[in-house]
């Protein structure tokens, strides 16, 4: 069952500027940093004092992410709800028509995840997550 948004995705040219617009405009700390290579990111979780995070995504050279950040610019990328157990969820989610990107769940950057075609959600990219 889905408990909340976990958090936004964000797209950015620079992470490291991205973050301190965040931090000087709206409160927000910059919890964790790390690279993901395997997607292709580098990810910097953003908190707030009530809400959802954002999560800043730096594309690394030549990565698909990179091509994204060329053909659409910066902006939200996907929205993320956190979920109980993913592996039922997805079942549930295809059982009802939906089409996955990740007919499977692999590792992300807080846990377990699995990617919602946009064309399922009216355009939108959406995230399941199963934390750690």
């Amino acid at each position: 069952m889905v408990k909340q948004v976990g958090h936004i995705g964000v797209l950015v040219k620079n992470l490291d500027e991205s973050a301190k617009i965040y931090q000087n405009f709206f409160g927000a700390t910059l919890t964790e940093v790390k690279v993901v290579a395997e997607q292709g990111v580098k990810v910097g979780m953003l908190s707030f004092a009530g809400g959802p995070n954002i999560e800043l995504l730096e594309p690394l050279p030549d990565s698909r992410m990179a091509a994204a950040l060329e053909k659409r610019g910066e902006g939200v990328q996907h929205i993320s709800f956190d979920v109980d157990n993913i592996d039922r969820e997805i079942a549930s989610l295809a059982d009802k028509g939906v089409e996955f990107i990740d007919k499977k769940a692999r590792r992300g950057v807080e846990g377990m995840v699995a990617f919602i075609h946009p064309k399922s959600v009216s355009g939108v990219l959406v995230e399941l997550c199963q934390k750690d």
